[in-house]
């Protein structure tokens, strides 16, 4: 009886591949197999050859033979680009007005009334709103202008700011001590005349201007919210954005600006949007 053969009896005989030497038919190699391993195999080379093929098309052979490629390529970055200026005009901006409203306080202003060069956009204010919690911009602003019990109270972080070291920034006496209650938000010190103002920790000039009521104001940020001012000098030693060390020289004692009555030194420190006594941190 002769058997029927079917799909899969086909598929499933094995069958031996011999490769033999011509000359005197020793066996060199020895190979089974069946249609279904060659099947299977032969499915898997296709779909790898298939995947290269696809990879080749949207890299290399895109870049060789695609006359668009690079057109795309350079609109991508134009995009990039365009991003990346708005975002640092954005920062620029914001920088510039903080300056502002900082100059704006120093010399008795509004911060609210600074003019504007342009009405910020709306993902420039939602930055601003998310990134509040880590600076005293406002803090600073509408605490410095209202004073009151709020001020008064800065002695709840002193424990916190009297772990850091200050650096003294003359040598003289005290003529007049911290008094927020009369709008004295810090300490007048005489010394000797063009005496160089050093600067009391680490950090960056936010301010370096003139203002009516102050005169000679620098400014500088330091670590842990915590800002120095410096005011009524005769001259400035450094501009805003520098970077300056723990007893760097900013400035020349004087007796410029109008709240003054002869050459000394007029010290705030500010902390977490507070006004500070620096006699209670620096000696003198």
């Amino acid at each position: 009886m002769r058997i029927k053969k079917t799909l899969s009896n086909w598929l499933n005989n094995r069958h031996r591949l011999i490769i033999q030497n011509e000359e005197d038919f020793s066996e060199k190699a020895t190979y089974n197999f069946t249609y279904a391993r060659l099947v299977f195999f032969g499915f898997i080379g296709f779909l790898l050859i298939l995947a290269l093929s696809f990879y080749l098309v949207n890299t290399a052979l895109a870049q060789w033979f695609d006359p668009t490629y690079a057109e795309r390529e350079t609109r991508k970055d134009l995009v990039t680009m365009a991003l990346s200026l708005d975002s640092l005009e954005q920062e620029l901006g914001k920088r510039d007005q903080y300056i502002q409203n900082i100059g704006a306080v120093l010399s008795g202003g509004n911060p609210d009334e600074i003019p504007t060069s342009q009405e910020p956009s709306t993902a420039a204010v939602q930055l601003e709103q998310s990134e509040s919690s880590d600076t005293v911009d406002s803090l600073f602003k509408s605490e410095f202008e209202r004073g009151g019990d709020f001020l008064l109270g800065a002695s709840m972080d002193n424990e916190t700011l009297g772990q850091l070291f200050f650096f003294a920034p003359l040598s003289g006496f005290i003529s007049a001590a911290f008094d927020p209650q009369n709008d004295h938000f810090g300490i007048d010190v005489v010394s000797k005349k063009d005496e160089p103002v050093k600067c009391v920790a680490d950090g960056t000039v936010i301010f370096s201007s003139w203002t009516q009521d102050a005169g000679n104001v620098i400014a500088v940020q330091h670590q842990g919210n915590l800002i120095s001012v410096y005011k009524h000098n005769s001259a400035l030693m450094k501009n805003v954005g520098n970077f300056v060390s723990a007893g760097d020289i900013i400035a020349i004692i004087g007796n410029t600006g109008e709240l003054t009555s002869g050459p000394h030194l007029h010290l705030e420190l500010w902390y977490n949007g507070n006004a500070v006594n620096p006699e209670e941190f620096i000696s003198f």
